[in-house]
């Protein structure tokens, strides 16, 4: 079976994989479900179909169904509240159209569109992986993305799912340099989610690293391990119309990466609309770094606590120069290590943060390039299903915390 199963397409043996891990994670899902006890949204015991619409899901609705409000909701002390604004628009925008077409309900529409991009996602993966690696260590990139410990997310309303199918097509452009076919689909991957900032960065980067390696005369060359040669890319030196189209691009992200901002100000009149609103999950400003080192102090005190974020960078800055890492090739280097910034200057470190994760897939390739050991393979897989009902019984269902509400997906 295995051996007829290898002879089948590529992309349909992408999609089975990606099918079966989402059938294993809706098990998941509903195993969590029948536990459930009383939350904000519905009975104890919910249907699988209802369990994977709350949390986000119900923001996603709201955009769809009412779009997004033109002033502000403050509090009694002018502090901005939580509201639509921090979710991107084009995934509501879809769920709209799918609805108003089909006559489903807006939560299932958003459902369909997420599982539909999830596998959208997994096809344009594999073929970005195939830029770097043989055949058989694609699947296993593929299979380790479909099976990572938040890749629940990839089926339930959210847009995770979408904005990873555009960033995957995005890096696949950027690797093939098709940079102004990317424009299109970079500023769609720019109204998904925030992915602009890091992405206009990774690609100002490696303009930079292409017009050093254009001055040196210094050709591309295959990996280390010589497997990209599958794919066809062929070594060649970056042209003066490559880098002019590079740097188009350059400056087309960095307009789209701030899109979204400037809609909010537009219709809200509020400069600052989308990150306030940002921040208002956050109860405080944005301060760059700082909730690092509060997050450290309160998880392992005063002193190892700031030290914990130095601790973190030097962790990833050694994953990024390993063997594995080196192979998957300077765009998806960039692009991990230009996102992983961004965490570290931007985000708030909490339960969220293992689903903000999801955008640095490249390294799954990296860990399926570390051993071609069917045990050591098999038991990642199996550590990342493990771990998929640890992050939804912990952090999908809903138990109400002393202090009121619940740790957030």
């Amino acid at each position: 079976m295995t051996a007829r199963m290898a002879a089948w397409p590529w992309w349909l043996q992408v999609s089975l994989v990606f099918v079966m891990a989402r059938l294993v994670s809706a098990c998941i899902f509903m195993a969590a479900a029948i536990h459930q006890g009383t939350n904000p949204w519905f009975p104890p015991a919910p249907d699988y179909w209802n369990f994977i619409t709350i949390w986000d899901g119900r923001w996603y609705q709201e955009a769809a169904e009412k779009g997004y409000p033109a002033v502000l909701p403050v509090d009694a002390n002018g502090v901005v509240k939580e509201n639509a604004w921090a979710f991107y628009a084009l995934f509501p925008l879809l769920g709209r159209g799918l609805s108003a077409m089909t006559g489903m309900g807006t939560l299932p529409a958003l459902t369909a569109i997420a599982m539909l991009a999830g596998l959208g996602a997994a096809l344009v993966i594999y073929l970005l992986f195939r830029e770097f690696a043989g055949r058989r260590t694609a699947m296993w990139g593929v299979i380790f993305v479909s099976t990572f410990p938040v890749s629940p997310i990839l089926q339930v309303p959210y847009a995770e799912s979408l904005n990873l199918l555009l960033l995957a097509a995005s890096l696949l452009l950027v690797v093939r340099r098709h940079y102004l076919a990317a424009i299109p689909v970079v500023l769609l991957m720019c109204l998904s989610r925030p992915t602009g900032v890091p992405f206009a960065a990774m690609v100002g980067l490696l303009f930079l690293y292409r017009v050093w390696q254009r001055f040196r005369q210094a050709p591309t060359t295959l990996p280390a391990d010589g497997s990209a040669g599958v794919s066809g890319r062929a070594t060649e030196t970056t042209s003066t119309r490559s880098l002019v189209s590079l740097a188009v691009l350059v400056f087309a992200t960095g307009l789209a990466a701030l899109a979204w901002p400037a809609i909010a100000w537009a219709v809200t009149g509020d400069p600052a609309a989308y990150t306030r609103t940002e921040t208002a999950w956050r109860g405080h400003d944005l301060v760059p770094f700082k909730p690092w080192f509060d997050t450290g102090r309160m998880l392992f005190g005063p002193v190892l606590g700031v030290l914990a974020p130095f601790v973190f960078a030097g962790v990833f800055v050694l994953v990024m120069v390993s063997k594995p890492v080196r192979a998957i090739g300077p765009e998806l280097r960039l692009w991990c290590a230009c996102y992983m910034g961004y965490l570290l200057v931007f985000l708030h470190p909490q339960t969220s943060t293992f689903r903000m994760l999801l955008p640095l897939f490249p390294l799954a390739l990296g860990a399926a390039l570390l051993s071609k050991s069917k045990a050591y393979r098999g038991t990642v897989v199996a550590m990342f299903i493990l771990l998929q009902i640890v992050w939804v019984v912990w952090l999908w269902a809903w138990a109400q915390l002393p202090g009121g509400g619940d740790y957030p997906p």
